[in-house]
């Protein structure tokens, strides 16, 4: 089985000598109640076909309903998950507002083992995030792209 791959975008902007990044919480009933490590950098599974950087653009707008903002991406690497997934980000300066978001869904079944399929916003709610506030609220193992973005120069 091959080990599941993830890309994603992680949109950053400077506000008066402070950098905040826009995260999302994940959506779904597992995910409702909790607020730490319950947010993501808009990301998502991709295949052997596609290309990492074209699938964090596809999951970017998937996720958020909005185009790509225009600008430089630049590489943050990649990090494993603690379930395994290998997630690759990208960092890039823009902005927009949380309020325009139109969230993707995914069906799941829910309650578990009732038969009933319900639809749920891939993330049920976006928002911008000083540095610190960001490392309290991802997802542990992306704590890391946090720090890697602020050792960029600029």
């Amino acid at each position: 089985m091959a080990e599941k791959r993830s890309a994603g975008i992680l949109l950053y902007r400077r506000v008066g000598g402070t950098t905040e990044v826009l995260l999302g919480h994940m959506g779904g009933p597992f995910w409702a109640r909790k607020d730490a490590g319950a947010w993501s950098i808009p990301k998502g599974e991709y295949g052997p076909d596609e290309e990492p950087l074209a699938a964090a653009r596809r999951e970017f707008r998937e996720e958020l309903g909005l185009p790509v903002p225009a600008g430089e991406l630049v590489g943050l690497g990649e990090v494993r998950q603690a379930g395994g997934k290998v997630v690759t980000v990208w960092a890039l300066e823009g902005d927009l507002d949380p309020a325009d978001v139109v969230p993707g869904t995914f069906a799941m079944e829910w309650p578990k083992g009732s038969g009933v399929v319900r639809e749920f916003p891939e993330l049920d709610r976006v928002g911008w995030f000083g540095l610190s506030d960001a490392g309290a609220r991802i997802v542990a193992a992306q704590r890391e792209f946090l720090a890697r973005l602020e050792h960029l120069p600029g």
